[in-house]
């Protein structure tokens, strides 16, 4: 897919066509930070799949510099990322009024939950979110990039400062080296200012309600959900997102040392976008 100006080059996408005659909705995914993508692509794929299998279309991304999209990694910015995701949206509206009068649907693991949210505030429709282990600020995302490369000098000594001196080279505009990765100033700064918040602007008569279905996941099964989470939620309900956070007992694939899946979570989520679909089906049949 074409980078949408002005950005240059290509997106590497992965399109899963709905299965059946009728398109339940279009799905667009994005991706998280840095490693935490490559762990997740199985993950990806596999839930990619089993939605087009329920009838829903969707579009995987990998983002500028990510994957094997054009540009490297330290090329990227925050901005940049965001116009991808809604290019993204584009093209699946744009190919058949099936897909155009689908309900939308923005996916994301992680930091990609913040991308998904910052592109949502430029499209002109609305749109239903689906988030897995959500970050609920791009600044502890960020800290949590900057801690591996203290990590990494702990064990030659040099880590006296170094979190001070890798914060003023990126105010400073620098580029900084982490676990092969070069993190640009201009992404390091969308990334720190970004936060999991619902969309100002939103198109209302277009949309029977507004669905978050939020997923979280954890080797206990009497985990909750953390207090801060919960008093997200309540934001993204202020703002007439209908959703509960569900905890799903899994591993932390995004992560792991090996490759792990995560089937009760690939069901849950097909779940919630079926309840989705029905519920909004029934409101178009009582309003005819």
């Amino acid at each position: 897919m074409p980078a949408a100006p002005p950005s240059t080059g290509q997106r590497f996408c992965i399109f899963h066509a709905s299965q059946g005659g009728t398109v339940l909705g279009r799905v667009v995914y994005v991706h998280p930070f840095a490693e935490e993508m490559n762990k997740s692509r199985r993950m990806a794929a596999i839930q990619s799949r089993a939605l087009a299998a329920a009838g829903f279309s969707v579009l995987q991304i990998d983002l500028h510099g990510c994957g094997d999209s054009s540009g490297d990694f330290g090329d990227a910015s925050w901005d940049g990322w965001v116009n991808d995701v809604v290019k993204a949206v584009d093209w699946l509206t744009e190919r058949d009024e099936a897909h155009a009068n689908a309900p939308l649907w923005l996916w994301g693991l992680r930091a990609g939950c913040l991308v998904a949210v910052d592109a949502a505030a430029k499209l002109n429709e609305p749109s239903h979110f689906c988030f897995w282990q959500p970050a609920i600020s791009g600044k502890l995302i960020l800290q949590q990039f900057l801690r591996i490369k203290l990590a990494a000098d702990m064990l030659s000594g040099n880590s006296k400062g170094l979190m001070d001196e890798m914060k003023l080279a990126l105010a400073q505009g620098q580029s900084l080296e982490i676990a092969g990765y070069a993190l640009s100033a201009a992404l390091a700064r969308g990334l720190e200012q970004a936060a999991l918040l619902p969309p100002s602007t939103r198109a209302a008569d277009s949309i029977d309600s507004f669905r978050l279905a939020w997923f979280e996941l954890s080797s206990r099964e009497d985990a909750e959900p953390t207090p801060a989470n919960q008093q997200h939620l309540k934001k993204w309900a202020a703002a007439d997102f209908a959703g509960q956070i569900q905890l799903i007992q899994g591993p932390s694939f995004w992560q792991t040392q090996e490759i792990e899946d995560a089937p009760a979570l690939v069901t849950a989520t097909c779940a919630a976008f079926l309840t989705e679909s029905e519920i909004s089906e029934k409101n178009r049949a009582t309003r005819i």
